[in-house]
């Protein structure tokens, strides 16, 4: 009889909730802080709701990790349905998600496969999407985390940002700001790379840098067969949908989401940014 696998994932795969409900994708939120106001991403703030206030806000809001007890109380009601978890989460290099899930793993009895995603929002939700294709094709929970090695690498995210205001706020540039720092009114295009951003180009409109996008994702993607495409947007769907046609027309291949970026992310990376991820064969 194959053993039932649960998978497990947190609020940064931006997932859209009711496609992660009907696949049984279980979603551990991360926590939005506005001030002493705090919200549970996904859970008490959707991304409709988190623009307008990150908007009005005086201060960056601040994001937080769920915690080792948060992620036990999870597996161990999952434990007594499912006889193993596979628990896949934004890049350790991004956030100290894993970690958490890590500790939980040692809390609890069963067995328990904690996945570093080495990627983030849209770039999680391919590879979870991937991993819970895995289950329905009845690969056993050791069998997919071999395979999920492979997923990971072969994921790629490009975005661009309306601004670098907000990634240089909160501190999260790293790299990219080494090479744009000051470059503050442009339209950067940044890619996740071993799981941190790094500068892939830039641009003087939005328009020039979706083009960017999929002149990279063409580059890519040549001489391979693309398997998932999907595209994402924080409070810009209009440039988003446009985003999704140049796909279309360059790819051959009409993206299967368009999902929206959550407040987790969008902390960092504020409102207007596009983007998209594929998965390579």
């Amino acid at each position: 009889m194959t053993k039932r696998i649960a998978i497990v994932t947190d609020s940064t795969a931006d997932l859209p909730p009711q496609r992660a409900q009907e696949l049984g994708i279980t979603i551990i939120p991360l926590t939005i802080n506005f001030g002493l106001e705090q919200y549970r991403d996904g859970v008490d703030i959707t991304s409709e709701d988190f623009y307008p206030l990150l908007a009005a806000s005086p201060t960056l809001p601040t994001s937080s990790q769920p915690s080792p007890a948060a992620f036990k109380a999870v597996y161990e009601k999952l434990l007594a349905e499912y006889d193993s978890i596979i628990s896949i989460h934004i890049s350790s290099g991004l956030s100290g998600t894993i970690n958490a899930a890590l500790t939980a793993k040692e809390m609890v009895t069963g067995e328990i496969h904690v996945v570093d995603s080495k990627s983030v929002s849209l770039g999680i939700g391919l590879i979870v999407l991937e991993a819970r294709e895995m289950v329905e094709q009845g690969l056993a929970a050791n069998e997919i985390v071999a395979q999920l090695d492979r997923v990971c690498q072969n994921t790629e995210v490009l975005f661009t940002l309306d601004t670098l205001e907000y990634l240089h706020k909160g501190g999260r540039i790293g790299k990219v700001a080494a090479v744009m720092g000051s470059l503050l009114n442009i339209k950067p295009i940044v890619r996740v790379v071993d799981g941190i951003y790094i500068p892939a180009g830039k641009a003087r409109r939005q328009e020039q840098a979706l083009q960017e996008i999929v002149n990279q994702f063409e580059n890519l993607a040549r001489g391979r067969k693309i398997k998932r495409l999907v595209v994402a947007h924080g409070a810009a769907e209009p440039a988003a949908a446009r985003l999704a046609n140049k796909l279309y027309q360059a790819l051959n291949q009409e993206p299967e989401m368009l999902m929206a970026v959550g407040p987790v992310i969008g902390v960092h990376t504020g409102p207007g940014t596009v983007g998209a991820a594929m998965l390579l064969n």
